[in-house]
């Protein structure tokens, strides 16, 4: 094939890998939104350096998912997050509750800035991660069932109450693990103020691992990207596809009996109302 026919082929591809990445999002709402960061090599003013694929997903009022923007930049620099979440805004996104994501920096200001109201939960599985990496261990699996135990309450005031307890207790022996749920106690337990049928596809960026381990797959086979632009056209293929299976599934992320209770707001619901869209 020539270097002709592979310029043209690229030219049809980009051009509708930018539709699909610039589409308008008014149709409907999206709650929940899920922000991940995966990294990759590539080429930048003749140097080889890492740069980060961010993916951000989201599910909508109706409890689909859908890939809603890719761009390849520097996940720690807060410009590039305020920029990125301002260009879904302007294709139409609203109506945000909770952002879930890992602690990148930038990224939680950057959410404040553009999407005023909605609040931000920070990944349970990368925030255990970071605590449990000066604890020794041997003592790392009882550390870790006692922050779990945070997550295993039935309503929001005993997730807040079980997270001083579990503070409380680590203190003596972790304190620096004591600090850090202390510190990031309201980011951690933001998944509580929702309803609790959402609660476990709320707290971690989970949802994301399975898309970012394909993203992973298709760019290692490259290696070292020579720009940004040949990063972003493999990577927007893969969401492509990732995009249509979830369009053609046969069952919604969350049910639309569950999400009726994030607009009536669980508080105002009594316990056999908020059983039955467990159930649905």
């Amino acid at each position: 094939m020539s270097k002709s026919e592979v310029s043209r082929i690229c030219r049809e591809l980009d051009s509708d890998l930018e539709a699909f990445r610039t589409r308008p999002l008014g149709h409907v709402g999206f709650p929940y939104l899920f922000c991940d960061a995966t990294y990759v090599k590539g080429r930048v003013k003749g140097r080889v350096v890492s740069r980060a694929v961010v993916v951000v997903t989201g599910v909508s009022a109706t409890g689909d998912r859908e890939v809603l923007g890719v761009d390849v930049g520097d996940s720690e620099d807060g410009a590039f997050w305020t920029a990125f979440l301002k260009g879904l805004r302007a294709r139409g996104l609203g109506d945000v509750k909770l952002v879930i994501s890992d602690h990148h920096l930038g990224l939680k200001e950057a959410i404040g800035k553009v999407f005023v109201g909605a609040s931000w939960q920070r990944c349970r599985v990368h925030f255990l991660r970071n605590a449990l990496a000066k604890v020794p261990r041997a003592k790392a699996q009882m550390v870790a069932a006692a922050i779990r135990t945070i997550f295993a309450q039935p309503d929001r005031r005993h997730v807040q109450t079980q997270l001083v307890e579990v503070a409380t207790t680590l203190r003596s022996q972790f304190p620096d693990v004591a600090d850090k749920l202390e510190d990031a106690g309201e980011d951690l337990c933001a998944f509580a103020a929702f309803p609790s049928p959402h609660w476990t596809k709320l707290w971690s960026t989970n949802p994301l691992e399975r898309v970012n381990a394909e993203i992973k797959r298709r760019t290692n086979v490259v290696g070292i990207f020579p720009n940004d632009a040949s990063v972003l056209r493999l990577v927007s293929a893969v969401l492509v596809e990732q995009h249509d299976e979830w369009a053609v599934a046969e069952r919604r992320y969350l049910s639309e009996e569950s999400m009726a209770l994030l607009e009536a707001g669980t508080e105002e619901l009594d316990e056999e109302e908020v059983t039955l869209a467990i159930t649905a």
